[in-house]
């Protein structure tokens, strides 16, 4: 792992120090300028559940990824940095209810004094981590987000919306790759359906979705539909850093 060279992706020149105020900001900047995309699903690139391929395709070529890829790409950042990671298994909420499969969605627990969960792969969601023995409301902005409990599991509610259920078992890569494998080939996968680019900006979000742009500033929405693939390429290029390889 190149600390040096992940740092200045993600333009952060703060303490390293193991401490929550160090994981706070590095999980900001990482969701200022990492964005959350699928476009190598849409483009024939395989992804590999590997901390040398992640560093690659985030790092050195400003890629972005989904959630297997950026948190497991952040949980080795953290770790070269003192931090105590463990990868977790996430079913995500669906929208007629219930929750996706073991494995649907990676995200992060990282013990302190206090235990943490961290997340920079998951689209719009928590923008600091989120302490998770804490069950009372912790407040972001203007949403509020509660961890439940269910069972041997735990849910994570952004406002009174569950987001994913998760539990507390480390695991490693390879148990993802299964439903990696699902998201980049599955029609029945949301990744296969639509094109996705999105990050956190200083005001809120910026977006692609298909061929739309939606940015959000507060509680303001704006929405564009681009006239073709030019268009498109140059947003991608100005406004997340991408510019994809042309066969």
């Amino acid at each position: 792992m190149n600390i040096e060279a992940y740092l200045k992706r993600i333009n952060y020149n703060g303490p390293l120090t193991p401490t929550p105020e160090t994981l706070r900001d590095l999980q900001v900047a990482h969701l200022l300028t990492v964005p959350f995309e699928n476009l190598s699903i849409h483009s024939g690139e395989p992804i590999v559940l590997d901390e040398d391929a992640l560093f690659t395709k985030i790092v050195e070529k400003k890629r972005g990824g989904f959630c297997y890829e950026c948190n497991g790409l952040f949980a080795g950042l953290l770790r070269a940095l003192g931090f105590e990671v463990a990868m977790l298994s996430a079913g995500v909420a669906r929208p007629q209810g219930g929750f996706g499969p073991n494995f649907d969605h990676m995200t992060l627990m990282v013990t302190l004094a206090d235990r943490w969960l961290a997340d920079v792969g998951f689209g719009d969601s928590f923008l600091e981590p989120l302490l998770l023995d804490k069950r009372g409301e912790q407040v972001q902005g203007t949403h509020s987000f509660r961890m439940l409990d269910d069972d041997d599991h735990l849910i994570l509610m952004r406002d009174s919306e569950p987001q994913y259920r998760f539990a507390l078992q480390p695991y490693g890569f390879a148990d993802y790759e299964e439903m990696c494998r699902f998201h980049q080939t599955s029609p029945e996968s949301h990744f296969t359906k639509n094109l996705i680019c999105s990050r956190v900006t200083s005001e809120g979000r910026i977006t692609l979705s298909g061929m739309k742009l939606i940015t959000t500033s507060g509680p303001e929405r704006q929405e564009q539909t681009l006239n073709d693939q030019k268009e498109y390429d140059r947003i991608l290029r100005d406004q997340f850093g991408i510019v994809m390889a042309t066969n």
